[in-house]
């Protein structure tokens, strides 16, 4: 009965198949010599050759008689029966040496030869066709080549040349996708390819390319200047043509280009090189964080554009005028503008700046398809919390698809990937409210195609001068403006019916709109009353907001609020007054309740009195806001009618609010951590109710800028009080900047913390400081600052006797271990960690240690004593009741006996904490533990349950939108190829 063909695998493990039957191959030795065989792909191999790869540069003397007895050895398994010294079909004597007869159908390399050079033959004429043969080449590819031989025989030029042979396919697969138009199809290979060979300009340019055209563009611009950085630190020198070429085309938005020069070579020859668990304060359990890393945004291409624009009004008017002189500024014929615009509207307060952009805005909008963008800058903000541009940028940047943990560090690095993102695009921006020139700056585009509006009360010379800026100037209502506005909100019959009341309401207005939306929004409050009336009382009004109107104002606008704020009740007309400490952009319900000392159900009637006479404006549900001339007006009234005492009681019940209820928050997200308890709250102030984590993140999100400037108005106030409470504020912010990877805000946090803590003069909380910031800045990747900050603050603690500090740091320098790959020492600080967590009884946190002792245990190969740590770390968190941690210990017990060998211990672990996590709706850690139940079932040979666990991971990931799901297409797409790769 004839022999079953055989099949050889050299492209990942040296493997030998007859039929479906693997054969055993015996040691590295003979694993290496066939391997040598194979990669010479038909050509014989001389014996000295064979003598170099097994033994190096000094062989024994027996050397050619142990490659006789390989020799005979392979032949027999391929041949059994072949009877002693004959030569059989396989392996023959030739020129000297011994060549291994195979062809494409027994080699996977010839296989994978054959496929490129037809791809190559017919890539210009069906690059469709081409590509599908590329993929399946590249899918024969399992693993790094000849996987199992001993390194000294790897490094033998003979496995480097087809080493090579990779990343050219690669190439050549890229630019057949690009021009098939399915970048998406190569992205995985350009990514595992890029990633091993990072000097690679044509393979790094392949990788820009594809990731553009499948609408990643924000990581294309990232991966460049990655390279760029790299060629300069490494190498010293520039980025090539090939790579700049393909910069270039990305910024453009070109989707079909040829990745290099060698793209549809045949040859293998490729040059390298120019010319060629969560939670900082418990990271160890890196593959199971402590706290649920917030998924990847969607790309930009899943992402809608942008459409930031606020509501405009629906009785617009009286700007006929300004609005035709600001379509010609922008090109009312529609053909867009040819060059960066930028509109800079000045003018009073209250004179209707905004108003016009947003109605602009909105009437150009279809001009402008890749989205708008809108930002306050609040340059004017009587509170003085002016916006920061780096914030700004941060903001915009995220709108536009890029990940808050992929923005780089620095204003000016932000601002050029802010650029970066826009080159190319049609986008109309929005600055509101600027300040200055240099609050502008970062914000503007930096090529063709977009228009830019910011409204301003400085003329903003600079923008004019630097940036060839179109200046608008608004002026208040004449007459004719001013009567009909009042007509569009009051009916046109009404204000016809009395012209002279309607006249001296314009006047006594100083034609402010603003002003006169107050009143009108009084008057059709009472549609019977005469506007003479409301002129009469409009007149023997008082009031002041002399800083706040031009010297040249006939009346003091100052009036028509005090006089619209007389409508309301005495316990609104108080709120209003005291809403305007509040340093944030915007408040909800619950906190101007806490301002007001007063219950939730009180406070939600007067604010509704507030918005009726637009003195409020509630922009969002629950939300609300003050324009700025009217915040200036109750700062104004607030500090006539309120004692120094009263405002402090205020401040003192709204710094607690947030405070107290961020603390809730922190304890939801950071179980284990060790936040300074807050003070207890003055009466009347209670924190809002957080159910559970989620509802903590919501929360959070909502208030992030509010809580931003609460810290640094808390810290800026010089009263030691408000100071500590800024500290322990940033202090519990931590886990919510680190689950959304808001990291730059959470340094800018911390170094106010830091500072204030060190004005304090109080040693607790500087080491509190001290390491708040260095975790922030070590996800920051700036370790040259986070480690000896945290060896200060270790200092700092160990000199104050806090072992519960001394403990939480020793956490964060073994995670700062971890990531400069000494897992020793991160083991050695986690055991000190867990020996003061024991001696202090601390039982969460000392389980929460446990388990990242016996994690670090496993990834040195101790299974046995990391499965010692975490079953008495699972014991004690099934006694706290912890089922998250429960969940994060089965996944480490499961790893560790998975490694032991022992698959069916490793898979019910794996069961126990995926339902343990279902309960708790944790999807990215499910899926992560899902792919190594794959890797589990795949040890045992039970290639359907590695699937399934793999596809169920994939689904996960994919609704998620999680870049890890390109991982987890390759472990099925490489199963997919397992037939043909042998």
């Amino acid at each position: 009965m004839p022999l079953e063909p055989l099949r050889f695998a050299v492209l990942g493990a040296v493997r030998v198949f007859r039929g479906d039957a693997e054969l055993e191959l015996g040691g590295p030795q003979e694993r290496a010599f066939l391997a040598l065989l194979l990669v010479g792909a038909g050509r014989p191999v001389a014996v000295g050759e064979i003598v170099e790869v097994l033994w190096g540069a000094t062989p024994p003397r027996s050397a050619v008689n142990v490659v006789r007895r390989h020799v005979g050895s392979l032949r027999r398994l391929l041949e059994p029966g072949l009877a002693a010294r004959a030569e059989g079909r396989w392996l023959v004597r030739d020129a000297g040496g011994y060549r291994l007869v195979t062809d494409g159908d027994s080699s996977d390399l010839l296989r994978f030869r054959a496929l490129r050079e037809e791809g190559r033959r017919i890539a210009d004429r069906s690059p469709a066709q081409a590509l599908e043969l590329l993929t399946e080449a590249l899918s024969l590819w399992r693993g790094p080549l000849a996987v199992g031989i001993p390194a000294q025989a790897r490094a033998h030029p003979a496995f480097d040349a087809v080493d090579r042979e990779l990343p050219a396919a690669v190439r050549q697969a890229a630019d057949a996708a690009l021009r098939a138009g399915r970048p998406d199809a190569v992205l995985a290979d350009l990514r595992q390819a890029a990633a091993r060979h990072p000097l690679d300009e044509p393979l790094q340019a392949g990788l820009l390319l594809a990731l553009a055209a499948a609408g990643h563009r924000s990581e294309a611009l990232a991966a460049y200047e990655a390279v760029r950085a790299r060629l300069a630190e490494e190498l010293g020198i520039d980025p090539g043509a090939v790579l700049r070429d393909a910069r270039d085309a990305v910024l453009h938005g070109v989707r079909e280009t040829a990745v290099g020069p060698s793209s549809n070579e045949s040859s293998g020859e490729v040059t390298e090189g120019a010319g060629a668990d969560g939670f900082l304060a418990d990271p160890a359990h890196a593959h199971t964080p402590a706290h649920t890393p917030a998924p990847g945004p969607p790309s930009p291409s899943a992402l809608p554009p942008p459409a930031q624009l606020p509501h405009g009004i629906e009785v617009f008017t009286g700007r006929d005028v300004e609005l035709d002189e600001a379509f010609a500024l922008s090109g009312a014929d529609g053909s867009g503008p040819g060059t960066v615009v930028i509109s800079a509207i000045g003018g009073m307060a209250g004179v209707g700046k905004t108003t016009l952009a947003v109605h602009w805005a909105h009437r150009v909008a279809d001009r402008f398809p890749d989205g708008q963008l809108y930002v306050n800058l609040r340059g004017f903000d009587p509170s003085g919390a002016v916006l920061d541009p780096g914030e700004a940028v941060r903001g915009f940047l995220g709108a536009l698809g890029v990940p808050p943990e992929r923005v780089p560090h620095g204003v000016d690095a932000q601002a050029a990937l802010y650029r970066s993102m826009l080159a190319g695009r049609r986008v109309l921006v929005v600055l509101d409210n600027a300040r200055d020139t240099e609050q502008v700056r970062p914000l503007l585009p930096g090529s063709p195609g977009c228009l830019t509006i910011v409204t301003s009360r400085d003329e903003l010379a600079g923008l004019v001068a630097a940036h060839g800026a179109r200046s608008l100037v608004l002026r208040p209502f004449d007459a004719v403006q001013a009567r009909a506005f009042l007509g569009r909100r009051l009916g046109a019959k009404r204000v016809a019916a009395e012209p002279r009341a309607a006249d001296e309401i314009s006047e006594l207005c100083a034609g402010l709109p603003l002003a006169l939306a107050c009143v009108a929004a009084r008057a059709a409050g009472h549609p019977h009353f005469p506007l003479a009336a409301v002129a009469a009382e409009l007149r023997e009004a008082h009031g002041s907001l002399d800083a706040f109107v031009r010297s040249d104002a006939s009346v003091d606008v100052g009036t028509v609020f005090s006089w619209s704020s007389r409508a309301v009740s005495a316990a609104a007309a108080r709120l209003f007054r005291l809403l305007a400490l509040h340093p944030g952009p915007d408040l909800s319900l619950p906190a101007a309740a806490a301002l007001a000392g007063l219950p939730v159900r009180r406070a939600r009637p007067l604010l509704a009195e507030l918005t009726g006479l637009h003195l409020v404006t509630e922009h969002g549900p629950g939300r609300y806001a003050f324009h700025d001339l009217l915040r200036a007006h109750a700062g104004e009234l607030v500090h006539e009618r309120h004692t120094g005492a009263d405002r402090a009681a205020a401040l003192n019940r709204l710094y607690h609010h947030y405070l107290h209820t961020v603390h809730a928050a922190d304890r939801l997200l950071a179980p284990n951590a060790d936040p300074l308890p807050p003070p207890p709250a003055p009466e009347g102030v209670d924190p809002e109710p957080l159910a559970d984590d989620d509802r903590a993140l919501a929360w959070l999100t909502a208030e992030h800028a509010v809580l931003l400037a609460v810290v640094e108005t808390a810290a800026a106030s010089g009263q030691p009080v408000q100071e500590r409470l800024a500290c322990q504020l940033a202090w519990s912010l931590e886990p919510f900047f680190d689950r959304r990877g808001h990291w730059h805000d959470g340094l800018a946090v911390q170094r106010t913390a830091l500072d204030a803590a060190r004005r304090l003069a109080d040693p607790a909380l500087e080491a509190r400081g001290l390491r708040g910031l260095a975790r922030v800045e070590g996800r920051l990747g700036l370790h040259s600052r986070s480690v000896p900050r945290l060896e200060r603050a270790l200092e700092l603690f160990t000199e104050l006797g806090d072992d519960t500090g001394r403990a939480h740091t020793h956490r964060s320098l073994g995670w700062e271990c971890d990531q400069r790959g000494d897992l020793p020492g991160a083991l050695r600080h986690n055991r000190f960690a867990l020996g003061l967590f024991r001696t202090l009884g601390d039982r969460a946190a000392q389980a929460s240690v446990l388990n990242s002792v016996g994690w670090y245990h496993a990834q040195l190969g101790e299974y046995r004593r990391a499965l010692t740590h975490c079953f008495e770390a699972l014991t004690m968190l099934q006694e706290l009741g912890d089922r998250y941690g429960q969940a994060a210990t089965w996944d480490s017990i499961a790893y560790a006996h998975h490694h032991l060998g022992r698959h069916p211990h490793a898979l019910l672990g794996y069961r126990n904490a995926l339902a343990l996590l279902r309960d708790q709706g944790v999807p990215y850690v499910e899926a992560d533990i899902l792919v190594r139940v794959g890797d589990t079932h795949l040890a045992t040979g039970d290639h359907d349950g590695a699937r399934t666990a793999w596809q169920q991971a994939l689904v996960l990931l994919r609704r998620l939108n999680h870049p890890d799901a390109e991982r987890v297409e390759v472990l099925l797409n490489a199963r997919d190829g397992h037939a043909g790769a042998v």
